[in-house]
């Protein structure tokens, strides 16, 4: 190789270390790939927007609250008569107390699995409502929520027991229907077994002339200590964490913009 060639790629050679060792002593910056900061800004929107939402709950729950509060401690009201049914609005009456008179369709009854947790009486876990229709003095039906029972004593009430004819006055708290979802199951109908307190499920599986029928439920006060069905255990004490939720959503939001501000000064100086 001529000695002219040689020392041009000798030359070229040194040129490039030192271009490297340049580029070692100053550093090029990276520029952000925007498209990953455009993404962690959309999750930070959304982590605000679950705790804003989560706020919205919790005011909306406190109003529950009051609401439910209020009217437990009202005196019983009397129920409208049957030929006001019609424009009956389960939401009004909700958590209202009333007492009813009329004999009970036991033949009828229909058992609605539940798992009580914070029983007010002597059992609780996996069971059954034992829900009765009962048929009003003046006309009319409406499903009692007689009391709680557990799994084992299922077969003790799954017939519901004789007729009576007497007449019997229940108090207790009327509920409006409960909603079943996608996850619901079907009735089971040859067992007379629900998932959810609904007159409209009930009529379904049930006499069709238990009629005019109430729109609404009620859950009938607690009788005896001991005694089976175990009344009293509507639910009043209603769960609220939403301001514990917001918080986490808020706190999540904040957590990621500071990885995302950290991320950004570190490539810049870099």
């Amino acid at each position: 190789m001529p000695i002219r060639h040689g020392k041009a790629a000798l030359s070229n050679g040194f040129d490039s270390v030192a271009d490297e060792l340049k580029r070692m002593r100053n550093p090029r910056r990276e520029r952000p790939r925007w498209g990953f900061v455009v993404l962690i800004l959309a999750l930070i929107a959304i982590l605000i927007g679950l705790g804003a939402w989560q706020m919205v709950r919790l005011q909306e729950k406190q109003a529950l609250i009051v609401r439910i509060e209020d009217r437990i401690s009202q005196p019983p009201m009397t129920l409208p008569t049957v030929a006001e049914w019609v424009g009956f609005d389960p939401e009004v009456w909700d958590y209202r107390h009333t007492v009813l008179t009329g004999t009970f369709r036991n033949d009828q009854t229909i058992l609605v699995f539940t798992a009580l947790s914070e029983p007010r009486g002597r059992q609780q876990g996996p069971g059954y409502w034992v829900v009765a229709p009962l048929v009003l003095k003046d006309g009319g039906v409406v499903w009692v929520n007689r009391g709680f029972i557990p799994a084992m004593l299922k077969e003790s009430f799954a017939d519901g027991g004789p007729n009576e004819d007497d007449e019997v006055s229940v108090s207790g708290v009327l509920r409006r229907p409960e909603a079943a979802n996608m996850f619901t199951p079907g009735t089971d109908r040859g067992a007379r077994i629900e998932w959810v307190r609904d007159p409209a499920r009930f009529a379904a599986i049930s006499d069709k002339t238990l009629t005019p029928m109430l729109p609404a439920t009620l859950d009938a006060d607690a009788g005896e200590a001991g005694a089976l069905p175990q009344g009293g255990e509507t639910l009043i004490d209603i769960p609220n964490r939403h301001f514990e939720y917001a918080l986490t959503w808020f706190g999540l939001a904040a957590v990621v913009f500071v990885m995302l501000a950290s991320w950004l000064f570190i490539r810049r100086r870099g």
